[in-house]
């Protein structure tokens, strides 16, 4: 039971917004995407609802025939829904403490489950090697999942877009950074 699936965080987008179209660069963007991607034999592509994620990987998707499923579990994660001016510090505390959770959203233990059952099924699906598009918080923490060392840094650190490849059997995973926007 080997698969890959490649980890995609969304190009530039104008904004944060479930809504948000990508800018203009960013549709440049996924288009080189496509093009990088173009090598890679994908069999199922998954992506968050938000307009952003679907936009940018709509250029592989078509040109390879694929079909776009959205998943409403691969949402970016909600901090809080309160507005928190020292938000940032809030949310690097939040890759200490699992737990931690502000009015309104969700801890980093529950939006990680949430990411995790999205990758569970993609590895119990008939598809050898898939494609997942979300956000940098929640990909932050399914980073983070396999690698205990990730944390805010990574987050803080990840490009629009970012690719990363994970290779996972029953009982061994190798994740690897393959792109990352200069």
């Amino acid at each position: 039971m080997n698969k890959t699936i490649y980890i995609i965080r969304h190009c530039e987008a104008a904004g944060q917004a479930p809504d948000a179209s990508l800018t203009d660069r960013g549709k440049e963007q996924a288009k080189e995407l496509a093009v990088f991607l173009s090598s890679k034999k994908v069999d199922r592509i998954i992506s968050s609802p938000f307009l952003r994620a679907i936009q940018t990987v709509k250029p592989f998707a078509e040109k390879n025939n694929l079909k776009i499923e959205t998943d409403n579990r691969l949402k970016e994660r909600v901090l809080s829904t309160v507005s928190m001016p020292d938000w940032m510090d809030k949310l690097e505390a939040t890759y200490t403490d699992l737990d931690l959770k502000y009015e309104g959203g969700e801890s980093s233990k529950e939006a990680t489950r949430r990411i995790m059952h999205v990758v569970n099924d993609l590895r119990e699906s008939d598809a050898k090697s898939s494609m997942m598009v979300a956000h940098g918080g929640i990909i932050s923490l399914l980073l983070h999942y396999y690698d205990k060392s990730a944390g805010f840094e990574v987050w803080s650190k990840l490009s629009n877009p970012d690719v990363y490849e994970l290779q996972i059997s029953e009982h061994h995973h190798q994740l690897e950074r393959i792109w990352i926007e200069a």
